[in-house]
């Protein structure tokens, strides 16, 4: 028996967790069930101490590890469980020796709890404050068939180019997790990449935590787009590049040229929105406004018309009056967007909107339950623009694929998962296209 490694929240989570299990099979740690956790809401925390809990019922000999950010803010909630042996920080999570019995709590913190002040009021720390801070210990050459979450095979592979973040949104509790924002090595990044590419992997997924922050701390503070266009000039034989979740205040004029010129890079961008209301966007501390979204929204489609958005938002957050909730509402819409991540808003203690004036919890359900509905709709109003388009998509397994602009297709007919394959989409049925291998 392998170990296994179970992973919640984020694409970055997901690489780390790759990592993990790399680190447990060169040390032959075959008894250990290692949790990756994620703090972004209370749901995800909760999901994690259930899994725990159903992993010892199922498993009594195992050796239960958990890591990740709900660990790394939180330690000793998770030391206190039972069925817990080892609980292990973010930056020590794929060291050497990571998973090895011992000491029973292995957690440097990484910013100050914001349980005990912190920086939690909105303050970023002094860089040097985390100079010491090392990034996550990772494979120096990748794993030839990452594991998935969930199992099965997967069909494409994550490149962490970034890990932190500097900016202090009131309602997020993940800088307590991660710390201030780091960059891995442009020479890396390209490295594993073209090993991926060798490898046999058709798309790329680059991933961090704030990832058009890339760069800001290394010499000539390259930016993100610089990084993109290097990647596909020096690994040509790769077929797609893609992005995770992006921040619509950081876009460079470098990455706009390489989404304008370069069919490589996949025509789909998923922005940290969390709002469609001026006003709670700035009681969020993010920094943009409305019109600024809009406005990326546009500039994109200008130069890349194909271009699919997903965006993250947030129902519910405290003092979120029903206006301010129907402005997010119409944004959806009047953006065009297509794919929809929707959180009903989770106090996180320490955080300065959990000390704001809170909605109720049935407002809350109610909105985020709208906001999913009008998700959907979205959804299929993207689905009813893709019918009759021939188009190349990845197959992730067997009768599903994905294409470029991340729409999801059905298909009959044998494909090896991870190919490019050409599929005419002939329909849909509101959730995902449906077509013909062509």
């Amino acid at each position: 028996m392998t170990s296994e490694v179970i992973t919640f929240g984020c694409r970055l989570n997901a690489y780390e967790s790759d990592a993990i299990r790399a680190q447990a099979a060169a040390e032959g740690i075959t008894d250990a069930v290692v949790f990756n956790t994620c703090a972004v809401t209370a749901e995800a925390v909760r999901q994690a101490r259930q899994a725990i809990r159903k992993a010892r019922r199922e498993r009594p000999d195992a050796r239960l590890v958990v890591t990740g950010c709900a660990a790394q803010i939180d330690p000793a909630s998770f030391a206190a469980m039972p069925e817990v042996d080892l609980v292990v920080g973010n930056a020590e999570k794929s060291a050497p020796g990571a998973l090895a019995l011992g000491e029973r709590v292995r957690v440097n913190p990484i910013l100050p709890s914001p349980s005990r002040g912190g920086v939690g009021g909105g303050g970023n720390p002094p860089k040097e404050a985390l100079s010491s801070t090392p990034h996550l210990l990772l494979p120096q050459t990748p794993t030839p068939n990452p594991s998935p979450q969930g199992g099965g095979e997967r069909a494409r592979a994550y490149v962490e180019v970034q890990n932190g973040c500097d900016h202090r949104c009131t309602f997020c509790i993940i800088p307590f997790g991660r710390g201030n924002s780091r960059s891995i090595a442009a020479e890396r990044v390209v490295a594993e990449t073209r090993a991926l590419a060798a490898a046999g992997y058709a798309e790329v997924v680059l991933t961090g935590v704030d990832l058009t922050s890339w760069g800001a701390e290394l010499p000539g503070a390259p930016s993100l787009g610089a990084l993109v266009a290097r990647l596909l000039a020096e690994v040509p034989e790769l077929p797609r590049l893609r992005l995770s979740s992006i921040d619509a205040a950081e876009i460079d004029a470098e990455l706009m040229a390489c989404l304008a010129r370069e069919p490589r890079l996949a025509p789909h961008l998923h922005l940290s929105l969390q709002s469609g209301d001026d006003l709670i966007l700035k009681r969020m501390k993010r920094r943009h406004s409305r019109a600024d979204a809009l406005a990326l929204i546009a500039q994109v489609r200008a130069v890349r018309p194909e271009t699919a958005f997903g965006a993250d938002f947030i129902a519910g957050f405290p003092t979120e009056s029903d206006a301010a909730f129907e402005n997010t509402l119409a944004f959806v819409e009047e953006a065009g967007l297509a794919y929809l991540h929707v959180f009903p808003y989770s106090p996180r203690p320490g955080t300065p909107a959990a000390r704001m004036p809170q909605v109720a919890r049935e407002v809350v359900k109610d909105r985020a339950a709208r906001l999913r509905a009008a998700g959907d709709a979205a959804l299929a109003r993207h689905l009813d623009r893709q019918v009759g388009r021939r188009i190349e998509a990845l197959v992730e397994r067997e009768g599903r694929a994905r294409a470029a602009d991340f729409t999801e297709i059905g298909f009959a007919g044998p494909a090896e998962i991870g190919r490019l394959v050409p599929i005419r989409i002939t329909g849909h049925d509101g959730r995902r296209a449906s077509g013909d291998l062509a």
